[in-house]
């Protein structure tokens, strides 16, 4: 029997790959999908995430399969996005696991969002399955847990991070796929990336906890890690392999 899985996902620019492939992958498996966002608004896409001819400054290659694109954009101009749950409104003991999804905006208004701490540290409290992708394992970093002296709630585990060395070191912008008036995320910019993953994963994990961040890893060798409660992956190239761990950690339970 499928469970109930709670999705989260950012309103400033889901990197699209990263919330479809875990999204079709745990439907396609049976589950029970629940999409929630911090505005309770459609998630939608950064503009370059469905761009099929972006290249990776620093990677130095097409990020964006062209059939994963046309998904991506058959799903945010569909249903099955269209009316998420608020994070303040979603609760965790309707859900038999918590999958965050990942994507610049995550840094954003997830990471430090305390409706999604809440979430997150009532599923870790009742061992219930908790995924974070890419940039959305900053909000695992900063939830920090009352009963072990306000350390984070991956302290002492085994985690994914973005590595330092893919960390853009442009300005950024924020452009969405497709936003409306009162869709229209932020008109931010960022000196580089928000924060440097790898560095504040390192410190959350601590000396009993161990952070991958696998600057070679690529869509033919991706970096996803099982520590439970935790799956977590590293970034896009990671996406399928995330769902498809997802997915296993839910079927041994």
């Amino acid at each position: 029997m499928g469970k109930k899985v709670l999705i989260a996902a950012t309103n400033y620019g889901v990197w699209g790959e990263e919330l479809q492939a875990p999204w079709d992958k745990l439907t396609a498996a049976g589950h029970q999908l629940t999409l929630t966002t911090p505005r309770g608004l459609k998630p939608l896409s950064l503009a370059i995430s469905v761009d099929k001819d972006f290249v990776d400054p620093l990677q130095h290659y097409k990020t964006n399969p062209p059939e994963v694109c046309d998904r991506i954009i058959e799903l945010q101009r569909g249903s099955e996005w269209a009316k998420p749950l608020k994070f303040a409104d979603a609760n965790m003991a309707d859900y038999d696991a918590l999958v965050l999804t990942g994507g610049l905006g995550a840094m954003l208004d997830m990471g430090n969002n305390p409706a999604l701490h809440k979430l997150i540290l009532d599923a870790f409290h009742a061992n219930k399955l908790i995924g974070g992708l890419c940039y959305s394992i900053s909000a695992l970093v900063f939830t920090r847990d009352p009963k072990n002296g306000y350390k984070s709630v991956i302290n002492g585990k085994t985690v994914t991070a973005h590595p330092r060395a893919w960390d853009f070191d442009f300005d950024l912008t924020y452009e969405l796929f497709e936003p409306t008036p009162d869709n229209a995320g932020t008109n931010v910019a960022t000196p580089g990336f928000l924060y440097p993953l790898e560095d504040i994963v390192i410190d959350a994990v601590g000396p009993n906890g161990k952070c991958i961040a696998d600057a070679t890893a690529n869509r033919d060798n991706p970096r996803v890690a099982f520590d439970w409660p935790f799956v977590t992956g590293t970034s896009v190239e990671s996406s399928i392999a995330y769902g498809e761990k997802l997915v296993e950690a839910l079927a041994s339970r």
